[in-house]
Order: C-alpha cells, then structure tokens, then sequence
C-alpha cells in the first residue's frame, strides 16, 4: 500500500512538470527558535502548497510561496480559517474582472494579496451605496478588494455585475465573491449560471454561517434595500471568517457539483 508521504510525493512531481520547474531544493528541519508555527513570516519553496502546510503555519502569518505555486482547494480553506495571508512571490500584475491589466490587489496594509484574501465585489444601481460601504471594510478587515462596478446610482442592469463578479471567483483570481442588488436574488440567480459558482443569498448572520459551513458558499449576495449597513457588515465578516465543515456536508457539496457537471457534459 502506497502511504501518504508517497501519494504528496507522486503529485508534487506531476506539478512540476506541468509547471516546467525543477523540484524544490529539501529545506532543513526548523529549529525551535525559528520553527514556521511560531514565525509571523514564512516562505515556503515547494510548488504545492497543501491544507497540511497552511496548517503548519501561525494563525495570522504571512506565507510567501513561489509565483507559480498551485494551492488546493482545502489549502485556501485553511488560510481563510486561520487568517493566513498567502503572497506570491514576484507576482506583480493580476487581470481585473474586465479582463485588462491591472495592479495585482493588495491589503491595506500594502501587502500584495493572493486570491485567498481576494474579495471580488460589484452591485447594481439598487446595491451601490452598500457595495462602497463594505468596500471599504472588507479592507479594514484585511482583504483586497477587486470593484466589478457600478460606480453610480445611474440605473444599470444587475447581471451584468453578478457575472463580473462570479467570474472572477470562478477563474481563480478571487477566493470570494459579493454581490448586491436591490434584494439580492436576481444576482444570486445569475451567479449559480456560472460553473464552480455556489452563491448564496443571505439576509442574517445564521443564513450567512450555515451557507459556509454546510454548503461551501464562495458568493454571497445581499439585497441593498432589505438591510441595513450594520446588518450587512455581521453578515459579511460572519461568512468570510466561517469555514467550510467538511464531513457529511462535502459529500452533498460534491452532489451539488456532479448536478452542474452533468449539465456541462451533455452541451
């Protein structure tokens, strides 16, 4: 039988060479004093990066990883449960949700942000005093922020920003995605068109834990005109900060998925 440290071995050579690159030099076991669980900053060299290293790490530390490193999904659970930031190394441009060059997100603290602490967020016309609201405190909070529009009250049609938004969650260049309407349904219903899209529409705190927990939610919509700011900010830092609990609960997850992966194999 094959054991585990075989089974990380095998798949860390098939990444490096899909990547082109050369296998990571061995790094000497750390020593107490400079041990990665105790260290605010810690690089890592390998081209995959696993749960098991992000859980390795101290909660609230910054990991820099190789730029073409590949993070599992599991692994970006972690770092979004621990408060890990992930930077890629020599990564200095990302696209914007337009499909344009643009500056790689960063914190607010200047660090330039992986995916993992990439939010992606747009709104209609209904949405856009709370979309700039929580702008702002998705920042405060320690998240990038990538702004799929609108930029005006002027009247504009909601799937459009929804789309924007879900794409970009979708690619791989945000972690998550929030999106808001005048009630958030509309939205919540173009965001599940697109493939690897879980969206959830939520209107309090316990609708906002249960869609991360149970059902892996990586959108979120809100209905600009059905709450309040102070309500939306709970709603929001509870969904970011919930992890998924895996379990019973992936299993129908991986249901969900094999719905939507049927459709995209009969068109």
């Amino acid at each position: 039988m094959v054991d585990e440290r075989e089974i990380r071995k095998i798949v860390q050579q098939v990444v490096e060479r899909t990547l082109g690159a050369g296998p990571a030099p061995a790094s000497p076991s750390p020593s107490p004093e400079t041990s990665p669980r105790e260290s605010a900053s810690v690089t890592m060299r390998q081209t995959l990066i696993t749960e098991r290293d992000i859980s390795a790490v101290k909660r609230g530390a910054e990991v820099l990883v190789p730029e073409r490193a590949i993070i599992t999904p599991l692994a970006r659970e972690q770092a979004t449960a621990r408060g890990v930031r992930v930077v890629f190394e020599g990564r200095g441009e990302t696209k914007s949700a337009a499909g344009g060059g643009a500056p790689a997100p960063k914190t607010s603290s200047g660090v330039v942000a992986a995916p993992e602490r990439t939010v992606g967020i747009g709104a209609d016309h209904g949405g856009f005093e709370l979309k700039q609201d929580l702008s702002g405190y998705l920042g405060e909070l320690g998240y990038a922020v990538v702004d799929c529009g609108t930029q005006s009250t002027d009247s504009v049609d909601y799937p459009d920003f929804a789309y924007a938004v879900a794409k970009l969650v979708a690619d791989g260049r945000a972690a998550w995605g929030i999106i808001i309407d005048g009630v958030g349904i509309g939205s919540c219903m173009v965001a599940n068109k697109v493939p690897g899209v879980r969206a959830a529409m939520c209107y309090d705190v316990s609708t906002a834990r249960n869609s991360r927990e149970h059902n892996g939610a990586n959108v979120l919509t809100l209905g600009g005109k059905m709450i309040g700011i102070n309500l939306a900010r709970q709603i929001v830092e509870t969904w970011l900060k919930t992890a998924f609990a895996g379990g019973r609960h992936q299993r129908r997850v991986d249901k969900i998925m094999d719905v939507e992966k049927r459709f995209l194999k009969a068109g």
